[in-house]
């Protein structure tokens, strides 16, 4: 049995909706006839701040990308010399970007499987690799904005002292059940404001942190590695501890950086789209639960146990792979877009097997082989819930 295609203008329940509402571009278009300052200015610096109160950390790093938003942190806990060696344990289920930095930075990444239940990282597993031979860092996903196990995780941490990072790209809004927002876990974590996810300013991510070295460092990091974005006292020590002259100053490099920058333009996006924030993560908790409560007993899905799931589209999986294809075509059939489950196991992608070998995991394997999703945004009611959840069970 083969899969059916879609056409794209035959889509009805698309998998995405643009968060980015007709009152949002009305707004644009009156502040760019302003002539505002485009590039990074103090609007980045007003969103950071509202991004920070919002998920509960003292600061925030806004960048042009989720995937950015990953190099920051990972290459920030490399360059802190944090790190007490240069292995990271990394998850088989997420995205090629939590991975990819660790390779680009020659670091070694040790992939670990798939939790059963949450579907994010396996923590038997990286508790036998701590026993055995303890990672500098650990970088794990809270896959489909579904809560990972925050108190396990924790004390693995505290056992073995790796620097923890926390990919939220696909996780805004979510919580955990002591009220805690997703992003709050780490050293620092990782969102994205990309299309398509819970909110969006076109392109754009964060890093969020409670460490001050830190967060100086991700600055410097994201401007090519000048110290304009620091406080004034800590800029003018760094200024006097390396001896610069008033006129060279402003051009003076304290690390070897990137431009990881965004715009204006995406943080005036960004602030518009906080006023919506938590209307858009009940709205997709809500979808999410209607979900679950239709397709209990006919497909798999992950457990968020007592926690608040805020995801981006519905995921599950078939019994198997035929199954798959049957309601993937049916689907199709009925103008609903679908896809695979987030990337399936990226240890079986080309990326990773020519370096280092094919990754088998039996959970991994399974969520490859037979997930995948469904639309999840807040417009869609609770009768279009029940009419996909109808398709995907072949009634009617």
């Amino acid at each position: 049995m083969t899969y059916k295609k879609f056409r794209a203008k035959d889509i009805a329940y698309p998998l995405a909706m643009e968060t980015i509402s007709d009152d949002d571009i009305d707004a644009l278009c009156l502040w760019l006839k302003s002539y505002p300052k485009l590039t990074k200015g103090e609007l980045t610096l007003e969103f950071e701040r509202q991004w920070a109160d919002y998920i509960g950390t003292k600061y925030a790093v806004f960048c042009n990308s989720g995937s950015s938003a990953n190099l920051l942190m990972i290459y920030a806990a490399y360059a802190s010399g944090q790190m007490k060696n240069n292995r990271v344990a990394v998850p088989s289920v997420g995205w090629v970007t939590t991975i990819a930095p660790v390779m680009q930075f020659g670091m070694e990444p040790v992939m670990i499987g798939a939790d059963e239940k949450t579907f994010g990282m396996d923590l038997d597993q990286l508790e036998a690799l701590c026993e055995k031979d303890p990672p500098g860092a650990v970088i794990f996903v809270q896959v489909l904005g579904v809560p990972h196990y925050k108190e396990r995780m924790l004390e693995l941490q505290r056992k073995y002292g790796f620097v923890l990072l926390e990919d939220s790209c696909a996780a805004l809004g979510a919580e955990y059940a002591d009220g805690s927002m997703v992003g709050t876990l780490g050293e620092m974590s990782s969102f994205s404001f990309y299309f398509g996810h819970q909110l969006s300013s076109i392109e754009g991510g964060m890093v969020n942190t409670d460490n001050k070295e830190l967060y100086d460092l991700m600055l410097m990091l994201r401007s090519h590695g000048w110290g304009k974005d620091l406080d004034k006292e800590t800029y003018n020590k760094m200024i006097e501890d390396h001896g610069v002259d008033d006129f060279h100053k402003p051009f003076t490099f304290f690390v070897a950086g990137f431009n990881l920058r965004s715009t204006d333009l995406q943080a005036f996006l960004g602030i518009r789209q906080m006023e919506k924030a938590q209307w858009v993560a009940q709205r997709r908790y809500e979808n999410h639960m209607r979900y679950a409560q239709n397709l209990q007993g006919y497909v798999e899905f992950q457990d968020w146990r007592d926690h608040k799931p805020v995801s981006i589209s519905f995921g599950a999986l078939a019994h198997n792979t035929e199954h798959r294809t049957e309601i993937v075509n049916r689907l199709v059939e009925n103008r609903i877009e679908t896809r695979i489950f987030s990337a399936g196991n990226l240890g079986v992608h080309p990326f990773w097997v020519e370096r280092y070998g094919k990754f088998e995991d039996a959970m991994s394997d399974r969520i490859h082989a037979c997930g995948f999703f469904v639309p999840n945004y807040p417009e869609l009611t609770n009768d279009d819930i029940d009419e996909i959840c109808r398709v995907i069970k072949g009634e009617g």
